[in-house]
């Protein structure tokens, strides 16, 4: 058994619970989420009640959040399913039937959560989605009887909620699988992770967890780029999210609050794309792309004597044990293997919202209550990025495997890399506790990678190139 417990790397904080049916009055600050067992401490919770229209269909559901302004003063803003698409220029490709239909999206999370299957169906109804073929699996071993008091498997059961409904935002198409490993360990999540790659269940796998380098036992990382790489000579697209944490990782302790400067596992092992995070500005009635930058929030990295269990900025850095592989090497020339190689949209303050019976009753709600809560973190870019996958593996009627090759070439063009991928300049991941961290800037760098994706433009190229 592995000497560590895995952290979750997206964290998914709950920004803010967003509706409730009307007549239902709730207000106020919920305070911090219940610590986790092993890993940091759940972000705090900010309470927004917004009147949600129960039975309008998207685009035409109301949130009040949509219409708040980005920086937050008068409270989060969110973006739903189709804004996201839009966005993203992913709406192109599902008006032509390009769904992610035919492949299978495998979802890796720990303990689960015991609502995600009518929690999905009830995010579909509202966001206008299709209902997937989705399944779940626990190849490792049951989770124990969920326990809505501890800190550690609710906030997994929030992680799961994310990765799931989002994956299928991305890709309405799609199967998906959620494989439930027993716990956070990382032999537990690892097994998981080999028998879902052993047994071919899918085409790519989304992981919305990690840790530090240094926190995995070395024959555990070992064993784990062993499964990847098998993963990869099947075809298998693996994604990973790079943190919450910027430039560095919560220590390997997990009593302690203090901060390594590190890289996160998996996103650092070179057969994953690992997924970093920006603060999406989009048309709030529309969705259309205004802008992105290197996600910090306001509460986030910068401030001086900032607690590590309050950061929010995109995680980035090199890594301590991959040396840089060569589809990095024209664009960074540090010697070590550098994360994310992409990013996406993971600020609170323009976060996406995602429905939960488990988080309803945490809040006090009834369980089938119409509140949505607003999500941030890189976690929600890691599920996206899979349905992105799905999708061009769809276009080009085949698997693409790893992806980093093509991507890294595509941003080697610049026509191509103009079109395909937006470029994210501004911002920075410094961490005042370890006093630093990198800065956003021209095509590649450690904070948002290549950028987010155009995917209208993208996922082409992505099929041609990894034919």
């Amino acid at each position: 058994m592995g000497r560590s417990r895995r952290f979750r790397a997206g964290r998914a904080s709950i920004g803010a619970a967003i509706v409730a049916a009307a007549g239902l009055a709730f207000s106020g600050v919920m305070g911090a989420m219940p610590a986790s067992a092993a890993g940091p401490k759940a972000h705090r919770i900010t309470v927004h009640p917004e009147i949600f229209q129960a039975g309008r269909q998207a685009p035409n559901a109301t949130f009040g959040c949509q219409t708040r302004p980005m920086d937050g003063s008068q409270g989060p803003r969110c973006y739903q399913a189709a804004q996201i698409q839009n966005a993203y220029n992913i709406t192109p490709l599902l008006n032509r039937g390009i769904t992610g239909a035919g492949r299978t999206i495998v979802i890796v999370d720990a303990f689960g959560s015991p609502t995600i299957a009518s929690d999905l169906q009830t995010f579909d109804a509202t966001m206008g989605l299709p209902d997937p073929s989705f399944t779940q699996i626990t190849p490792a071993g049951s989770p124990p009887p969920f326990d809505i008091n501890n800190g550690n498997q609710f906030g997994w059961s929030v992680e799961t909620t994310l990765d799931v409904e989002w994956a299928h935002a991305a890709a309405p198409g799609a199967n998906i699988v959620l494989a439930v490993a027993p716990s956070n360990n990382d032999t537990d999540i690892l097994n998981t992770t080999k028998y879902v790659v052993d047994h071919n269940i899918g085409d790519v796998i989304s992981q919305s967890f990690g840790e530090a380098e240094a926190c995995m036992d070395p024959t555990l990382l070992d064993q784990q780029h062993a499964v990847f790489a098998a993963a990869v000579r099947k075809g298998i697209t693996l994604f990973a999210s790079s943190g919450d944490s910027g430039a560095s990782q919560p220590s390997c302790d997990p009593n302690s609050t203090d901060a390594l400067f590190a890289a996160s596992t998996p996103a650092s092992d070179p057969n994953v794309t690992g997924v970093g995070g920006t603060t999406l500005t989009a048309d709030p009635s529309t969705g259309a792309y205004q802008s992105e930058t290197a996600w910090t929030e306001p509460f986030g990295c910068n401030p001086p004597a900032v607690a590590l269990s309050d950061v929010n900025c995109s995680g980035g850095g090199f890594s301590s044990v991959y040396a840089r592989p060569d589809y990095q090497s024209a664009l960074q020339k540090n010697h070590a293997r550098g994360v994310p190689d992409v990013a996406y949209n993971a600020g609170v303050s323009g976060g996406v919202l995602i429905f939960s019976a488990t988080i309803n009753v945490a809040f006090g709600f009834p369980p089938n209550a119409p509140v949505f809560f607003i999500i941030g973190g890189t976690s929600a870019g890691s599920p996206q990025w899979a349905g992105l996958a799905a999708d061009a593996d769809q276009l080009g009627g085949h698997r693409m495997g790893n992806i980093n090759p093509a991507l890294y070439s595509i941003a080697q063009a610049k026509m191509l890399y103009a079109a395909a991928l937006h470029d994210i300049t501004v911002g920075n991941n410094d961490v005042a506790e370890i006093g630093g961290g990198f800065d956003a800037g021209a095509r590649w760098d450690p904070v948002t990678g290549l950028g987010s994706p155009n995917a209208a433009a993208l996922l082409p190229l992505l099929a041609q190139r990894t034919s």
